[in-house]
């Protein structure tokens, strides 16, 4: 029997084809041992999921972290691939905080750097100078060598995010932006060379113009 396929012209001119949202869920990652990468991911303080075992050839494990809507699973009989082969990407909203949060919980880590965040070579010691935000990472493995990259993302480019509907995915992103908010409406202040009283609603525009990556408030 074969297959019909719609074209993408086809669903474009059909008036009753509404819109799907396709969010991404979970990314599988190739390890060796599914035990010492458990230890590893819940060290580093990401949430078990699930652990499910069925029989001696099946087992997955999923972790989620800590505000991400996204998660990471892994196991045995769960993919082909070599394990050390995953190179993933995490978003923090402070890279030196969560610099420091990695080594404290005793994952080896480098440094915070800018430049290249793929070739070791092309790193340059330090944040970005001024701070833009997508500029400034840190990278670690896990004990298989899935390599993670964690980028310092403060404004979102352009269209990532409706600003009608932003949130934040914990207390501690939303602190940092009401700090940024709080920050450049200090400056704001100074030019203007009067207090505003209207703060709460620059605030609010602030942060989620920041976060959708919109024009900001002067």
């Amino acid at each position: 029997m074969s297959q019909t396929v719609s074209s993408p012209k086809q669903l474009k001119n059909d008036a009753g084809v509404a819109r799907v949202d396709m969010k991404f869920e979970v990314a599988i990652v190739p390890i060796s041992d599914v035990d010492r990468s458990k230890a590893f991911y819940t060290k580093l303080g990401w949430r078990v999921d699930d652990d499910i075992v069925n029989g001696n050839d099946f087992r997955v494990v999923q972790l989620t972290p800590p505000g991400s809507a996204s998660s990471i699973s892994f196991g045995k009989g769960v993919t082909d691939a070599a394990p050390g082969s995953f190179r993933g990407g995490l978003i923090v909203s402070d890279i030196e905080a969560a610099h420091r949060q990695i080594v404290a919980s005793g994952i080896g880590a480098t440094e915070v750097f800018h430049g290249s965040p793929f070739s070791p070579a092309g790193r340059i010691s330090g944040p970005d100078p001024e701070r833009q935000s997508y500029h400034s990472y840190v990278a670690f493995e896990d004990p298989d060598g899935n390599a993670w990259i964690v980028q310092e993302v403060t404004r979102r480019a352009p269209g990532r995010i409706d600003p009608t509907t932003t949130t934040f995915a914990s207390a501690n992103d939303l602190a940092n932006a009401m700090r940024r908010a709080a920050a450049a409406h200090g400056e704001r202040e100074k030019h203007n060379g009067q207090r505003d009283e209207n703060w709460q609603d620059w605030y609010a525009a602030y942060m989620a113009a920041e976060q959708a990556g919109t024009e900001l408030p002067k």
